[in-house]
């Protein structure tokens, strides 16, 4: 595997994979944002490594002057929610130690602004006693990866799916399983 250095061309950037870590690395060396999601990175580095130039900045957005109100069951739950420490420990209170913001989750809180807490804590019970996959993000190459493996592979270790992993982010082209890359495990 190349190393993220500025010479290298986006097609070939593109070909590889690249912990954030190592993004944000290479950001950092060369004067550039290192703030954002993984794909925001990759974005910004692409730009660059195609134009030579910054990705100009998008404007600020301005923190709402909302402050910790009290959250009741019959609360909305508002536009552009956010996961925050007052509403881990309301859903906390109302379904149990056990709650996690899983991606499900918190997909179903943004886009149902008009809903109420009572409505969430619903849906959350909804969601957990579904048996529907969630939709792994492009982002999440390593994720999509290991449960690809395993839908494959009921009988390997994660130790298997992770040495697999490594093989294969290690090579050039995609990230994704195939049969073929457990001959890292020879």
């Amino acid at each position: 595997m190349p190393k993220l250095i500025r010479k290298l061309s986006p097609e070939e950037f593109k070909q590889y994979y690249f912990l954030k870590e190592e993004l944000k690395d290479f950001c950092r060396a060369e004067g550039l944002k290192i703030s954002g999601s993984k794909e925001e990175l990759e974005n910004r580095i692409i730009h660059y490594l195609s134009t030579g130039e910054k990705l100009a900045e998008s404007p600020i957005k301005k923190k709402s002057n909302q402050t910790s109100t009290e959250i009741t069951l019959d609360s909305k739950l508002g536009e552009n929610f956010k996961c925050s420490e007052n509403k881990r420990v309301f859903f906390e209170k109302e379904i149990g130690k056990g709650f996690k913001f899983k991606v499900k989750f918190q997909k179903w809180l943004k886009s149902n602004p008009d809903k109420t807490y009572r409505d969430a804590v619903g849906a959350y019970f909804e969601i957990q006693n579904s048996n529907e996959k969630t939709e792994i993000g492009s982002q999440f190459q390593y994720n999509q990866y290991i449960r690809d493996f395993f839908e494959d592979n009921g009988d390997k270790s994660l130790d298997d799916a992770i040495k697999c992993w490594k093989y294969k982010k290690s090579i050039k082209g995609h990230n994704k399983y195939e049969k073929s890359d457990l001959e890292a495990l020879l």
